[in-house]
């Protein structure tokens, strides 16, 4: 998914900054994320088949898996982040210039810890 022509992750669960659910709503999305994770390495730890034509198939199985547990990885840590913030009181500011970040961007990415005028910055640093 794309926002502003920026690549992010996707929360997907209704979105309100003033809600004070809003730990616990991120709390439940990281133990799905967790749950997800175990089952994605419990499949990548699968005995290889015997059969050579049957490992390279599997091996590009493995390579989807990996893909989506590196992105289930991302979205744990930038959970992980967010509840941090929450903690200490800076949910909702830009972790750069500490200008508060756009409502409409938090409801796209809850996890977001740049305004997307310092993301838009920092993605053409890239």
């Amino acid at each position: 998914m794309s926002y502003n022509g920026l690549s992010v992750l996707y929360i997907d669960w209704e979105f309100d900054m003033t809600d004070p659910s809003l730990e616990k709503k991120f709390k439940q999305r990281k133990s799905a994320l967790l749950e997800k994770a175990q089952a994605i390495r419990k499949d990548l730890s699968k005995s290889v088949d015997a059969d050579f034509a049957e490992q390279v198939t599997e091996r590009e199985n493995d390579e989807v898996l990996e893909g989506l547990l590196a992105e289930t990885n991302a979205e744990i840590q930038t959970i992980d982040r967010a509840l941090k913030r929450l903690e200490k009181g800076t949910y909702g500011l830009c972790t750069l210039c500490g200008e508060a970040i756009n409502g409409e961007r938090l409801s796209i990415l809850p996890g977001a810890d740049h305004c997307i005028k310092c993301a838009s910055q920092s993605d053409r640093r890239v």
